[in-house]
């Protein structure tokens, strides 16, 4: 979990992105990057490892991520691709659809945009649930 629960995923930082800086283009990182300022294009984490990208309150991307691990605290607009995980913190915002292998959202976070789980290989994985809806998600209270 974003918030110290979780040691499984991995915030290491090999790259960081500071909230002055802005990309204009594409973004291509192996290991982990932290942005904490703006890119208008899109970014994409590869390498023999998992990938793992942090945006903080300030961030911003005007693209798509795809990136196997995300912990999204900021802004997205366009579709993110996680295989593994993404974590939405209180102040994540994204205007587009998520794919993921696994989700956590925090209280606060909102998605416009559609909820897609991959499994295996990044194919979708059929969920059945004649009770699912599409559109824009925000968290408004916590299940406990």
């Amino acid at each position: 979990m974003m918030f110290g629960k979780d040691k499984a995923l991995n915030l290491r930082v090999d790259t960081l992105i500071g909230k002055a800086s802005r990309i204009d283009g594409d973004l291509v990182f192996e290991g982990g990057l932290h942005l904490d300022g703006r890119v208008a294009g899109n970014v994409r984490g590869e390498g023999a490892a998992a990938a793992t990208l942090s945006v903080s309150e300030q961030g911003r991307i005007e693209g798509s991520v795809n990136v196997a691990n995300v912990v999204l605290n900021g802004t997205v607009n366009g579709d993110i691709h996680a295989a593994a995980r993404v974590v939405l913190g209180p102040k994540a915002r994204v205007e587009g659809s998520v794919h993921y292998g696994q989700i956590e959202m925090a209280l606060g976070a909102e998605i416009r945009g559609k909820l897609v789980p991959v499994g295996a290989g990044g194919a979708p994985r059929l969920v059945e649930d004649e009770n699912a809806v599409t559109g824009r998600y925000t968290v408004t209270e916590a299940v406990g």
